[in-house]
């Protein structure tokens, strides 16, 4: 993989359906208050990216976050997070398919819904046993195009606040504090907001699982976590502003779909077409970049002995297919189920893996902190890119996450998530628990043998 698409794709992953759709939830919930739950969960995001990053610049590896959780804290912890991760993934390639398939249906009904996931599906599948080049360059593409989609969306919105669009007027300040008030549901508003917002930020720890697969990957890992800083202070918090200065927080428009709703003001036509293809790309993008993540982990799963040693042969291309198909078997079998029974199946999965992304970013401060107490003790340690303040920041976003963690177990639908994730991390956790000790004594019969 190419340092470009490294690079893109760290400026792609965190561009997805959270940003586009997931943002009119957190406006409802916050209000124009929602631009603090942002800055909170931001400052989260870039904590742990450059934590991730100054252990996969100093161990660039397939499984990351799992290979250091298990370096960190031991082969269960290890192997936990990194099944946990995987399942996560499985089950939202399935669900991205089946999103992107609705959206491109409900605009062009060419081909049934589900045959249009599977299509999706098959498709990416293709594109990810060809090999890691092609991998890159599809994502280094569908990053090109969100991030264009949100550069002209600041570029109209900033315009239409300035007055210089002849289609409409500006709306000028008055939405920020009118209609309630800038905290209109007031904390536990902003709360409620945080607990929206922090799962829009999920996929950008693939560009560490990536990073085993790119040209010099020392520097090219550094060079990608440093654009996370100035890509969610444009991206993310800049288009919040925009949204919430143009149009009324509590719109109904504003809160079904953010993005069609600020263009629609505009007086631009046909945006709500060209925004449903832009969620579709996104929806796309993430399901490509996820189906790469999770076999690249079950790969490094096996590789280390966490998983069947036949999931990590490689083809003549480099390519992990037994992998990439074990991956991808899921999410066809997942798509048939939702077929079947739309309204349950998939719905279920996604609510046992909806905190996920909680436990993965809490193992990776752990895990980075007792790594980097154990290299700052070694002389012969290199950590080519450094946390900021350490230990102090680590402990900051440590904290950080516990607190959304509190607030979650408050929140009637997020304390069921929270709760839900849980239990199969428990269950996770004792199955590599008793693999572990199983293989331990078939280890000691052997040396007894």
């Amino acid at each position: 993989m190419k340092s470009r698409h490294l690079v893109m794709m760290s400026l792609g992953s965190a561009i997805g359906t959270g940003l586009f759709v997931g943002t009119g939830a957190g406006v409802a919930a916050a209000g124009p208050a929602v631009l603090l739950s942002f800055i909170v969960a931001s400052t989260l995001v870039i904590l742990v990216m450059r934590m991730l990053g100054e252990m996969a610049a100093a161990n660039p590896n397939s499984g990351a976050f799992s290979v250091y959780a298990e370096k960190a804290m031991g082969r269960t912890a290890g192997s936990t997070v990194g099944w946990l991760w995987w399942i996560q993934l499985v089950v939202v390639v399935a669900a991205e398919a089946t999103a992107a398939a609705a959206i491109l249906n409900s605009m062009w009904p060419v081909l049934p819904q589900w045959a249009l996931a599977l299509v999706f599906i098959a498709g990416f599948t293709a594109i990810n046993l060809f090999g890691v080049s092609k991998f890159g360059e599809m994502e280094f593409w569908f990053a090109i195009l969100k991030v264009a989609a949100i550069v002209v969306f600041l570029a109209v919105g900033t315009a239409l606040l300035l007055g210089l669009l002849p289609t409409a007027d500006s709306p000028g300040l008055g939405n920020l504090y009118e209609h309630g008030g800038f905290m209109p549901n007031g904390l536990s508003g902003i709360a409620a907001g945080l607990l929206v917002v922090i799962f829009a930020f999920g996929g950008t720890e693939i560009v560490t699982v990536a990073a085993a697969e790119t040209e010099d990957p020392e520097r090219n890992v550094g060079k990608a976590i440093r654009t996370v800083l100035w890509r969610i202070l444009v991206f993310y918090i800049g288009s919040v502003i925009i949204m919430i200065t143009v149009l009324p927080w509590n719109s109904e428009e504003l809160g079904a779909s953010p993005f069609v709703a600020v263009l629609t003001f505009a007086g631009l036509p046909g945006m709500q077409t060209a925004m449903g293809v832009v969620i579709a790309i996104a929806l796309l993008s993430a399901l490509n970049a996820n189906l790469y993540g999770a076999s690249r982990m079950i790969y490094s799963l096996s590789q280390r002995g966490r998983a069947s040693a036949g999931l990590s042969k490689l083809s003549s291309k480099g390519v992990p297919r037994a992998a990439v198909l074990a991956s991808v078997g899921f999410g066809f079998a997942a798509v048939v189920l939702n077929y079947l029974w739309p309204e349950t199946v998939l719905n279920i999965l996604l609510n046992a893996v909806g905190s996920t992304i909680l436990v993965i970013w809490g193992s990776s401060i752990v895990s980075q902190i007792i790594l980097r107490r154990r290299a700052d003790r070694d002389p012969n340690a290199h950590l080519p890119l450094k946390m900021w303040a350490f230990p102090y920041l680590s402990y900051a976003a440590l904290a950080i996450l516990a607190g959304i963690v509190a607030l979650a177990l408050f929140d009637p639908a997020a304390r069921t998530q929270l709760l839900a994730t849980t239990a199969l991390t428990v269950v996770i956790a004792l199955v590599c628990w008793m693999r572990a000790r199983r293989s331990g004594a078939d280890h000691l019969v052997k040396e007894s043998a």
